[in-house]
């Protein structure tokens, strides 16, 4: 039994994987770790590995605190992948998009698959058939843009999200909806259409905290699946223990 743990900036996700099954989920404050940790252990004792992947101060007191019990499988650049890193800085590949293509490889072994991750930023990450993970690209997410609009414009208001935006703006509000929602959306759409030139058979993963909002309705299948990122440092971690 896994534990797997992806720590952010603000916030901690710790979940329990058996037989690469999702059992247990949970979201915390980074504050929060301790209490949690322990609680899970008590309610699964069968863990006895565990991954950690971190972009935030604090992650060797969380390492520290985890090896007590566990081995800890820190994603740092010399851990084996399944998958053939071709990215020309390797050193500088987030560690949310190398598992968001670990859990690709997975899913869909044998695919051309593009992974789009709606977040903080909007990522585009690009695995072949053959295993071999090309790059991709990072675009500003949607909250970014909103708050860009506010901070860097004297007279522009800070809007809120919403799902659908109508075409034409008849507010300064409902234009910057229109153009930061239909702007997203026309960007996926694009982006999407680009690969599938390059790519047969192209297969769209589409993730991340504002997937819901920024889905957008075309032929090609497109599965959203809010565990993914999880799913694949599970599977970084079951890959490193038959090496």
């Amino acid at each position: 039994m896994n534990l797997v743990i992806d720590a952010g900036n603000s916030f901690v996700k710790m979940a329990v994987f058996q037989n690469n099954k999702l059992l247990e989920k949970q979201i915390l404050e980074k504050e929060k770790f301790s209490k949690k940790f322990r609680s899970l252990r008590e309610k699964f004792p069968q863990i006895n590995n565990s991954i950690l992947s971190s972009v935030a101060s604090g992650e060797d007191e969380m390492v520290s605190e985890t090896e007590q019990h566990y081995p800890v499988l820190r994603l740092v650049n010399s851990v084996r992948l399944p998958f053939q890193n071709k990215y020309a800085t390797p050193k500088s590949l987030g560690k949310d998009r190398i598992a968001l293509v670990a859990a690709a490889v997975q899913s869909y072994p044998g695919k051309n698959v593009l992974v789009i991750d709606a977040g903080t930023c909007i990522t585009y990450d690009i695995k072949t058939k053959k295993e071999d993970y090309l790059g991709g690209a990072i675009s500003p997410g949607m909250e970014m843009r909103f708050k860009s609009l506010h901070k860097f414009t004297a007279n522009l208001p800070l809007v809120e999200s919403k799902p659908e935006a109508e075409l034409i703006g008849t507010t300064t509000e409902t234009s910057i909806r229109s153009g930061i929602i239909n702007g997203i959306k026309m960007e996926l759409k694009g982006t999407i259409e680009a690969y599938q030139t390059q790519f047969d058979d192209l297969t769209v993963i589409f993730t991340g905290g504002d997937s819901q909002i920024l889905s957008i309705p075309l032929k090609n299948s497109i599965f959203a699946n809010s565990n993914f990122l999880l799913e694949g440092l599970n599977f970084i971690l079951e890959f490193n223990k038959t090496q």
